[in-house]
């Protein structure tokens, strides 16, 4: 994917990346309130998780509660085959994956919306992994808005 499909980035922008690896929803809520996040942009591709408090809908109220908005874009999530890539430690490999997935017609329609949101909202990607160079939100970042600042929450 070529970022220039999404045409240049006007002004600077600051794009947060967070996972929820290890913390609690109160811990993953208070940083991205400490931060001024306004959107929290969940790019897993099964939006379900096994860690109290991060599966969308319980998700989504908590964050309500705290005054961010919660938007699915399960399209920029990692296939099944990327996920396994990633538990491996193969970046390598979770990159090849996710470049395809990314060239999907699905992926690039959420890739404009989540770029029009980020623009306008101070808007943080959410995964799972608390490393943000083993999770597939840094190769969004690279592939998507290569030109914006961002802060990696509980990097």
């Amino acid at each position: 994917m070529q970022s220039l499909r999404f045409g240049a980035i006007r002004d600077a922008m600051k794009i947060f990346t967070i996972g929820y690896e290890g913390v609690t929803q109160a811990d993953f809520i208070a940083a991205l309130s400490g931060a001024g996040v306004k959107l929290l942009a969940d790019v897993r591709a099964v939006p379900l998780s096994r860690r109290p408090g991060f599966s969308k809908n319980v998700l989504a109220a908590g964050l309500r509660e705290a005054g961010i908005d919660y938007v699915g874009f399960k399209a920029l999530g990692t296939p099944p085959e990327g996920r396994e890539a990633a538990r491996k430690h193969d970046v390598r490999r979770l990159a090849e994956i996710y470049a395809v997935q990314l060239d999907t017609a699905e992926a690039t329609l959420e890739a404009q919306k989540l770029l029009d949101v980020a623009r306008e909202t101070p808007t943080a990607l959410m995964c799972f992994e608390r490393d943000p160079s083993g999770c597939h939100r840094s190769l969004l970042v690279d592939a998507v808005m290569p030109e914006a600042e961002v802060v990696h929450l509980f990097a």
